[in-house]
């Protein structure tokens, strides 16, 4: 790839020949698999090594969203491949086509927090840094997975050359009722749940796998892309996941404190990216996680904000170009400077 084509990523108007053409060509280059996480919970994994031979190998581990799978992330894993990385991406226990939890296997559940951070240091130390040489590789980490990220980057400091955080769930988004009250209300439901039932509850007002219109939609904007994640969802029943269970907000709310409490043990270049117009997590929070960590370690979040793409929603790498090149731009440029 020459340096005049560094930024270029895939555009809406390529997409839909790409995809069933150099995309598909490309996503039967990777190599599937599995491994056992905690308790021997399967993990599948896909693996995209890049053997350009120039340079010493580049790895890049991506950490996806909730309810997300790797299978959603062929347009990224192969625009970033082209520009120069080993691209590693694993589906969180629980959803995509790891194995899910519970006899419902639309319940966004997981028992322990701290289950997802030991998975992806076993993904890391055992499936991605055999193929990186003596390189330590960089965390591209999404929404949950970011939340993931953050607290791995606190469990193991120096395993991680550089970090970027897109949309990250450093804090919910309970809408016009106060963050107070709704930490209690899911304090009593934890507390009923477990007097009254063996089985995890959904969430208040969670429920099954379903979908919204483009129109309804506050993911992205990009009708094209939309369109491709929502025809891969209705048909791969594998990755269909619904809400989140009480247990699984319970154990996230108890990982954003720890992120908190802990965040000056972050010391890998973390860079923050934040969606404008985002409604699904708290903007606030990311503002407030940027602030304290870059008092600690001026190398992260510049100039003690992150980085803001305006007017954008949740899913920056999904988006229209408009937004979505801004992103992506800034995850490569963050990566080549550390």
């Amino acid at each position: 790839m020459t340096k005049a084509d560094d930024n270029k990523f895939t555009t809406e108007e390529q997409l839909t020949s790409r995809y069933v053409g150099e995309i598909a060509h490309f996503w039967q280059q990777g190599n599937f698999s599995h491994f056992s996480g905690v308790n021997n919970v399967r993990i599948n994994y896909a693996a995209f090594i890049n053997n350009n031979g120039t340079m010493p190998a580049k790895c890049l581990v991506i950490s996806s969203g909730r309810s997300e799978s790797y299978l959603k992330y062929k347009e990224l894993s192969f625009d970033l491949f082209n520009h120069g990385y080993s691209i590693f991406l694993l589906d969180h226990r629980g959803q995509g086509l790891s194995q899910h939890l519970l006899a419902n296997p639309h319940k966004g559940h997981v028992e322990n927090f701290q289950h997802y951070v030991d998975d992806l240091n076993i993904f890391i130390e055992n499936l991605v840094a055999p193929h990186c040489q003596d390189n330590k590789p960089y965390l591209l980490a999404h929404s949950m997975g970011s939340a993931i990220a953050a607290r791995y980057l606190q469990d193991f400091p120096d395993k991680i050359q550089a970090a970027v955080l897109s949309s990250p769930m450093l804090g919910f988004n309970s809408g016009s009722v106060p963050n107070f009250i709704a930490k209690s209300v899911l304090k009593i439901l934890a507390q009923l749940n477990q007097w009254f039932d063996d089985t995890p509850w959904y969430f208040l007002g969670h429920k099954g796998f379903s979908q919204n219109a483009f129109a309804d939609n506050i993911l992205m904007h990009s009708p094209i892309r939309y369109q491709l994640f929502t025809q891969l969802y209705k048909t791969t029943a594998a990755i269909q996941l619904g809400g989140v269970t009480v247990q699984w907000l319970t154990e996230s709310q108890k990982a954003l404190e720890r992120i908190f409490n802990n965040i000056d043990k972050i010391i890998t270049p973390t860079l923050v990216i934040q969606a404008g117009q985002d409604q699904i997590i708290a903007n606030q929070a990311q503002n407030d996680f940027c602030q304290q960590l870059h008092q600690s370690h001026p190398q992260s979040c510049p100039n003690g904000k992150p980085l803001l793409i305006a007017d954008a929603y949740h899913e920056l790498f999904f988006e229209s170009d408009a937004y979505r090149e801004q992103a992506l731009s800034a995850v490569i440029q963050w990566f080549e400077q550390h």
